[in-house]
């Protein structure tokens, strides 16, 4: 941006104009011009900086001169308003000139503010009228109006600016189109009745988007999202390549198998009748013929393979009738494919389709799904998220470089500007400030006094300028601030004493902490006591409220006391507990006990967590107050469209939907019902409605209304979500400055924790030998470093004093950093006294080692270490493995620590026995250690967690395996005990159980025992139930589950007072739930048809329970309900997850009362309770939570050297190796071969023409699979066989002529491989059905086969560049997804165990059925894998609620084995559940930060100029294409092309010859340039010239000396810019001699042209010379 040089604002006159046409014909400085661009802080709209001076009056609403340099010479001039905004305006002719009275006076109507408020408040009022349904009288008429508004806000805009395509004419701004449009359309609806096509219908609904241009916010918004959906182009069509081949995979694979439905047919001993039934054509067509599930409105789907859905007894599986869900779910064709693909990837109720499928096709194609919902989803939202990331980080960096150089100059012009106002304004504050105390008075003079103009002087000089009239002042002294008497003023400072001290605060918080538990005990139904008890507490807490309020008015002068936030929010308090106590009995006023949940936040004024995030919140939404609302626009103008267009529809074809002919909760036959549509399909959940749509609509407007909606609505969410994101992820934990009310908190817990230590002097007697001094300090330490989180580990606070204890000490040994006391190893020097092996340490062993290493001379060390281990110990601790220490070091470290341990002072040398003992636990060490032994025992591991898989309820019926299992458990336990027994005697007891690994291993061999304890006595049978824990000792056997293990631990831990606020503000929703619908959710059920019955039979639980024929059935609530406030945790994590929220929602919103009977949609705005959990309960915690996690991520991960936290030490140079691997060349290069034939062929198949022929082969196939349908015609069917004929025969072809160009060399490239397995795998497919038949081998196998081809397009160098771009991160991010991949298939793989041994035999209903279940480990493992994205949990948890006899059998006879009843245990699976859901959901949280931060990290690296080791090899990769004889040299001629051809930042577009000269490059004799010349110039280039840049010249120097040391021997002749030199002079020679023989009138014409000739000769030498200077110019000045 070009920095103007502020000058006085001159008028537009015409001699302004003629000088601007001067400028313009002359053109002198067109290249200078070039490089200027528009500065931003002068772009239209905004206000005119300061730095241009004050505006006159006269300049108001008048034609300037353009103060934007770049403007300069535009034929442009502004106009200011007096709010001083920017409006352009072209200066040429169009409609009227720029000096004509008609265009002025149009111009100062436009630019007017009034004008613009007039036209914002005339579309509000369009808005507020385009929801309704039915306009009232004046409705036209207002229309009317409006309409003519409009158009004269168009005329005015025409004359002003003129009528043209360019910028600052009308036709030159994209939202002026949009109004002539729209305006345009409404005239021609008015006169035409065109009504009748939907396009016309919602023509004047765009008039809403006209609040975007009238607000500035809104409208830069707007563009910042335009260019981010620049950047998304890539992304979006690589999601539509990947859609499309998975959407043609799946129409291979399920083509017409959602119509396989159980068909009734008879049996031998039936009827005649029946069979004969059978025979008729239409008894397929009869729907009563197929087999339905209970409740269930489908059929039930079916398969032919062994894994699929069978049919009951009596039934067969046929392909009849129509597809599920009205038709629209299947693969029949392509475009209801890529529906189905599009509803996995945005994970919208995906475990239907699952269970459809696996039906109907088998359970093995689950693989599918998995790679689909989990990877496929995971991959896209990662590039979606990245890309976003990376325009978020822009911005911000934009604002702060923005701000950074606008704010000297700003700062410096506006004490300019005050200067002259300054005397008057001080004078002012003085005369202000004498009437206030004499000590005030003193301190305000002080500061008036100061010479520095800070910023606090300038704000104190603002407010002198708002401040009241002194009679304010008088009153405020008079009546708030009591300074009444002597006797009032000791009154006020005991008070004072009393209130602010340390116990009062400690007293108040404990009464908030009680009164929140208060709070939460409300329930339905509650007892009468419980009710008394509960009203009794709270008429004692707004007692002690009130007192508090009371006593700090008294302390602080009502003055004092309300300039503080937060004395307002508890007068707040104070006042509403009053008024509800007053107000007990008045009707209507229930409402108010919701106000209740604020004491809740009262927390907020000792927490400082709390405080920071609503600040951080706070300003990020004041911000982010555009972009909030351009989404609510958006929702806006959805909603009202969405009327607009399927309104009437949903109400004329409502039969089609509903048998009632009853409108559904979701429909938008009117505003409110449409607006909580889209926000539906903003959260996800949009399949349902949009089947409802397509039934009553059509799929002509619901799809494109749908997709708009789905995919811009996200889009504002996801940049909204990154923003706060990003703010919160500059999250800081609090420090040591804080406010009274927090000092004062932990002051108090200060005083006890002394107070407790002084009277019980033997609780502390491990501290007896610190001195006095050491426990003031240690006092002060507890003020100090825990005025913090009351949330804070003991340890972390042990930590904190050990460190600061060291340092008053002096003692700088045996510290641990931040990372190791975060971690599960620690550092070396903690663990120094414990015999422990390599990479086995823990945290756990400070206790007292550190308090006796560091208070004492060397002899109580040597102490310490004496008693650290077992007598005789003679094993020393070997360093952990991520010190990163080098492995040839450690055999010393061994051998001085055996040699330190085997001193005389621990073992005496001459002792037989100890010599016997010291040799048996060095072997057991060595055999621990032992590489060979410890891959045993991770294979033992391995089987161990494996053999659980096999225990599903089918294990009675398999009595070998049961038997092979009971042997393998047994011997796994002896294998770990033994095992446990060798690492005691070689590392101690202490050793052993202070290292965190170690203390699983002994819980996992504590779990074998009491698993084989409970086999052998039934009593012990239970005990079995805990085998599921044996897996985790996988844990502690594998270092990438460790390593994920510990970066999760420190990336979360340190989140666990953030989460602690989300989890306040989820218990403030919860308490108002219940107090709101606690009890509500009841409801009178039919028995007969399970639906509920209608208010005007039944209208509350008494009229229910005296039903007659209802004798069995109760009055029934709802599973997920707020009758308590666990109840309403539960159902707002459904809410939260969108799993279950539409039941819990419906069910709210029909509820009338308590005992009463629900009717339909009777309370329809509770619908607002819900939509603000999804706010401000989710989405503004989830922002907090994700921001704190990439904070502790970024942290650590600066702390490891920016390496990822998630992968060990082999893996991070595996990481640097893969990034070398995917910047190389993967085709290798192939000589040509001599032969003329295959020379011929070897240039066929490596021409660019036959590549491309091949892809458009490719891409001609799955065109081919697109235009199939189910139930094609069998003249399809054979068309499609011929082109699959076809297409093999022409790859088979292919790959001859590649196997006789490339002969051996084409299986050395993987490509070849994978086309020649194509091409046999192919030909195999298409003989093998005329074998087998088609039913074994079907067409579209060879289909699929061949279709696996379009995976070239991802080729690296062949497909497009985009597509490598965003392939990159996720291979470099892949190590770390891998191991976390891992980590939660070990998570999945625990709970699945767990599910088996406590859910199998659950009744099978609602989310649990024969596909999803927890009978068998598979079955586990898919319910386990819907949980983790989130779906259809709900479901499975309604079946394990069944507990009731009303609900489920528990003397159900279940055979095959012994256990009986099929019910499930409602508080165990609660548990199971919700831990599942937060460790998933943890662990899914940090592999999209990996992967956007693996974006954030590339996209870094290339603004930075630096280069890396890829971009030298991506160098070296082009040098090959211009050196294939690899010389080392290229002719300077190419040099041109060769730095056009790189990649950034050494890239040098053309024509870069001159900058190429300029590098003044060596050349060799036959104007050569060496390949290292080119790149060090090249280097200089980007690099610049620094010591950083002269330090990686010399080491490629060096390297590149000692590779190629034939290079020395190369010397130089001359340079580029010698050589162009040369060229110059030789041309003014030419000229002069030209010159010289023109003057010569006595030469004939054939001289003339024999010197034309000699000129050209030279020319063409002088530009050969010319191009090779110009390359070697490029390639110094890059490095």
């Amino acid at each position: 941006m070009a920095s103007p040089e502020p000058k006085g604002l001159v008028p537009f006159t015409r001699e302004s104009l003629e000088l601007m046409k001067q400028h313009i014909a002359k053109k002198h400085n067109e290249e200078q011009r070039k490089d200027l661009k528009p500065n931003t802080d002068l772009e239209v709209g905004k206000e005119l900086p300061l730095v241009y001076g004050n505006l006159p009056q006269g300049m108001v609403s008048e034609p300037l001169e353009d103060v934007d340099p770049y403007y300069k010479n535009k034929n442009t001039f502004i106009v200011l308003n007096k709010k001083r905004t920017i409006f352009r305006f072209s200066a040429t002719w169009c409609t009227f000139s720029p000096f004509s009275v008609t265009r002025r006076t149009t111009i100062k109507i436009l630019v007017h503010p009034f004008f613009r408020l007039f036209i914002l408040i005339s579309v509000l009022i369009d808005c507020m009228f385009m929801p309704m349904t039915e306009l009232p009288k004046w409705g036209p008429a207002l229309q009317n109006t409006l309409l003519g508004i409009y158009t004269f806000e168009i005329l005015i805009k025409l004359i002003a600016r003129g009528i043209w395509v360019e910028p600052f004419y009308f036709f030159g701004d994209p939202w002026n189109w949009l109004d002539f449009s729209v305006t345009l359309f409404e005239h021609v609806t008015r006169y035409l009745p065109l009504n009748f096509i939907p396009i016309f219908r919602i023509t004047r609904n765009l008039r809403i988007l006209k609040i975007i241009p009238l607000n500035q916010g809104l409208k830069s918004f707007v563009g910042i999202l335009t260019h981010c959906l620049k950047k998304l182009t890539g992304v979006i069509i690589l999601t539509l390549f990947f859609l499309s081949v998975f959407s043609l995979i799946g129409m291979g694979l399920f083509m017409g198998n959602l119509k396989h439905k159980c068909l009734r047919w008879p049996q031998e001993n039936e009827t005649v009748t029946l069979h004969n039934r059978t025979e008729n054509p239409y008894y397929i067509r009869e729907t009563e013929n197929f087999y339905y599930l209970e409740g269930e409105i489908y059929a039930l789907l079916c398969g032919n393979r062994t894994d699929a859905g069978q049919c009951p007894e009596g039934y067969v599986c046929v392909k009849a009738g129509t597809n599920p869900d009205y038709g629209f779910t299947n693969f029949d064709s392509f475009g209801w494919a890529l529906l189905a693909l599009f509803r996995l990837m945005t994970q919208d109720y995906p475990e239907a389709l699952y269970h459809q499928i696996l039906y109907a096709s088998g359970k093995v194609y689950m693989i599918f799904f998995v790679v689909i919902s989990f990877w496929f989803a995971f991959y896209i939202a990662s590039l979606f998220l990245g890309i976003l990331a990376m325009s978020c980080e822009e911005e911000k960096q934009k604002a702060a470089e923005k701000a950074e150089k606008t704010e000297p100059q700003f700062q410096q012009t506006l004490k300019e500007l005050q200067e002259g106002d300054k005397a008057a304004e001080t004078k002012t504050t003085q005369i202000e400030m004498k009437k206030r105390s004499p000590t005030s008075m003193i301190t305000s003079f002080n500061m008036l006094d100061d010479s520095t103009a800070t910023v606090r002087h300038e704000e104190e000089l603002k407010k002198s300028r708002k401040r009241r009239p002194l009679c304010l002042y008088r009153f405020a002294k008079t009546l708030l601030i009591w300074n009444c008497s002597p006797c009032w003023l000791k009154l006020k400072e005991f008070i004072h004493m009393i209130i602010m001290d340390p116990f009062t605060d400690l007293v108040l918080t404990i009464c908030i902490i009680l009164n929140v538990c208060f709070l939460a005990l409300e329930c339905y139904p509650m007892s009468e006591e419980t009710t008394s008890v509960l009203s009794i507490g709270n008429l004692i807490f707004i007692g002690i409220f009130t007192a508090e309020m009371i006593l700090k008015i008294i302390a602080m002068h009502p003055y004092g006391y309300f300039q503080v936030g937060w004395n307002i929010f508890d007068s707040l308090i104070v006042f509403h507990g009053l008024a509800e106590l007053y107000l007990a009995n008045v009707s209507g006023m229930a409402f108010l006990k919701i106000f209740r949940v604020l004491r809740i936040f009262k927390l907020g004024k000792y927490w400082p967590t709390f405080r920071i995030l609503m600040l951080i919140l706070s300003n990020s939404l004041v911000a982010l107050k555009g972009l909030v609302l351009l989404l609510f626009t958006f929702m806006f103008f959805s909603a009202v469209v969405g009327l607009k267009l399927f309104g009437r529809s949903y109400k004329e074809c409502v039969c089609n939907i509903d048998k009632d002919c009853q409108l559904p909760h979701w429909h938008m036959h009117d505003f409110f019902h449409s607006f909580l549509n889209v926000l539906r399909i903003l959260c996800g959940e949009w399949i349902e409605t949009l089947w409802d749509c397509l039934k009553v609509a059509g799929q002509l407007g619901c799809l494109p209304f749908y997709m708009m909606v789905i995919l811009i609505g996200n889009l504002l969410i996801i940049y909204l979500f990154l923003a706060l994101v990003s703010s919160f992820s500059s999250y800081k934990a609090p420090t040591t400055e804080e406010n009274g009310e927090e000092q004062n908190l932990q002051r108090a817990m200060a005083r006890i924790k002394k107070g407790i230590n002084y009277m019980f002097p033997k609780i502390s007697c491990k501290k007896q030998n610190i001195s006095k001094e050491t426990m003031d300090n240690v006092n002060n330490v507890y003020v100090r470093e825990n005025i913090s989180d009351p949330t804070l580990s003991d340890l972390s606070n042990t930590q904190d004093f050990f460190k600061d204890k060291e340092k008053s000490s002096g003692t700088e040994k045996n510290t641990m950093t931040e990372n190791e006391s975060q971690s599960l190893i620690p550092s070396p020097s903690v663990s120094e006294t414990v015999p422990i092996a390599s990479g086995e340490s823990d945290i756990e062993n400070l206790d007292n080692k550190e308090i006796q290493s560091k208070s004492g001379d060397g002899s109580s060390k040597e102490k310490v270490k004496q008693s650290s281990s077992s007598e005789c110990s003679t094993v020393d601790i070997a360093i952990s493995e991520e010190e990163t220490v080098c492995e040839h070091e450690k055999p010393k470290q061994l051998k001085n620590g055996y040699r330190r341990r085997s001193s005389p002072g621990q073992i005496s040398g001459e002792s037989k026995k100890g010599r016997i003992w010291q040799n048996i636990r060095k072997t057991c060490r060595k055999i621990v250690e032992n590489g060979c032994f410890k891959c045993f025992i991770g294979l033992v591991t391995l089987l161990s967690t494996g053999a659980l898989a096999f225990e599903d309820i089918y294990i009675d019926q398999r009595k070998t395996i049961k038997i092979l299992l009971e042997y393998a458990d047994m011997i796994f336990t002896y294998i770990f005990i033994l095992e446990m027994l060798l690492k005691w005697m070689a590392y101690g007891f202490k050793a052993y159980f202070t290292d965190s690994w170690y203390k699983l291993d002994f819980m996992v061999v504590i779990v074998f025992c009491l698993s084989l304890i409970g086999k052998s006595r039934e009593e012990f049978k239970p005990l079995t139930s805990v085998k599921f824990l044996r897996a985790l000792r996988v844990l502690s056997q594998f270092e990438r589950m460790k390593v994920v293990v510990r970066a999760l631990i420190k990336t979360t831990l340190p989140a666990l007072n953030v989460f602690l606020v989300c989890l306040m503000i989820w218990l403030a929703f919860s308490i108002i739930g219940v107090y709101l619908f606690a009890g509500t959710f009841y409801e009178c059920i039919d028995p007969t048809s399970g639906e509920r019955f209608p208010i005007s039979e039944v209208m509350n639980k008494s009229q229910c329970e005296s039903l007659v024929f209802n004798e069995s059935m109760q009055w029934e609530n709802a599973k997920l309900n707020f009758d308590n406030v666990g109840n309403g945790f539960l159902s707002l994590l459904q809410v939260a997850t969108f799993n279950g929220w539409i039941t819990i929602m419906n069910s709210a919103v029909d509820s009338t009362g308590v005992n009463k009977q629900p009717n339909f949609e009777d309370n329809i705005y509770m619908s607002y309770y819900f939509i603000s959990f999804i706010v401000i309960g989710l989405f503004l915690p989830l922002s907090m939570l994700i921001g704190v996690i990439i904070a502790n991520f970024n942290k650590h991960k600066i702390k490891q050297g920016g390496l990822n936290i998630f992968i060990t030490v082999k893996q991070k140079r595996q990481y640097h190796a893969l990034r070398g691997l995917l910047h190389e060349d993967s085709q290798k290069t192939i000589r040509r071969p001599r032969n003329k034939f295959q020379r011929f062929m070897f240039d066929l198949v490596t021409s660019q023409v036959f590549n491309v022929f091949i892809m458009v082969l490719i891409c001609f196939q799955a065109m081919t699979i697109m235009i199939q349908s189910d139930e094609q015609s069998s003249e399809m069917d054979t068309a499609l066989y011929w082109i699959t004929l076809f297409l093999v025969m022409v790859y088979t072809g292919e790959c001859v002529l590649k196997f006789i160009s490339f002969r051996c060399n084409y299986f050395t490239m993987g490509w070849n491989i994978f086309d020649f397995m194509v091409v046999i795998f192919s030909v195999t497919g298409l003989f093998l059905p005329l074998m087998v038949g088609y039913y074994l081998v079907p067409p579209s196998v060879v289909q699929l086969i061949l279709l696996s081809r379009i995976i070239h397009i991802l080729r690296p160098g062949k497909g497009p560049k985009v597509f490598r771009d965003l392939l990159l991160p996720l291979m470099l991010s892949f190590p770390a997804l891998l191991n976390i991949s891992l980590l939660i298939f070990l998570v999945m793989f625990v709970y699945a165990i767990f599910g088996m041994y406590n859910f199998a035999y659950v009744k099978k209903e609602f989310g649990i059925n024969d596909v999803a279940n927890f009978e068998t480990f598979g079955s586990s493992m898919l319910c386990l894998f819907q949980v983790t994205i989130f779906a259809g949990w709900d479901g499975m948890l309604n079946a394990i609620f069944n507990s009731k006899w009303s609900d489920c059998d528990p003397d159900k006879i279940n055979p095959g084995t012994q256990v009986r009843g099929d019910c499930g245990n409602p508080f165990v699976g609660i548990i199971y559940f919700v831990s599942y859901i937060f460790i998933s959901w943890m662990i899914i949280v940090n592999m999209y930060i990996i992967a956007v931060m693996e974006f954030l990290n590339i996209a870094s690296k290339k603004k930075a100029k630096t280069l890396s080791e890829d971009d030298f090899k991506k160098f070296f990769q082009v040098w090959k294409r211009f050196d294939p004889d690899r010389t080392q040299y290229i002719d300077s001629s190419k040099l041109s092309d060769l730095a056009a051809a790189l990649d950034p930042p050494l890239f040098m577009a053309k024509p870069n010859k001159g900058q190429l000269v300029a590098m003044d490059l060596p050349m060799a004799a036959g104007d050569r340039i060496h390949c290292l010349d080119i790149l060090l110039a090249l280097t200089k280039r980007v690099m610049g010239t620094d010591v950083r840049m002269e330090k990686v010249i010399s080491e490629m120097e060096s390297g590149f000396a000692l590779a190629n040391p034939f290079k020395i021997m190369y010397e130089p002749i001359t340079t580029t810019l010698k050589r162009k030199q040369e060229a110059v002079s030789a041309t003014i020679i030419q000229r002069a001699y030209k010159n010289y023989r023109l003057r010569q009138n006595d030469k004939n014409t054939s001289d003339i042209h024999m010197i034309d000739d000699d000129k050209e000769v030279q020319a063409t030498t002088e530009n050969a010379y010319f191009d090779k200077a110009e390359e070697k110019l490029t390639i110094q000045s890059q490095i």
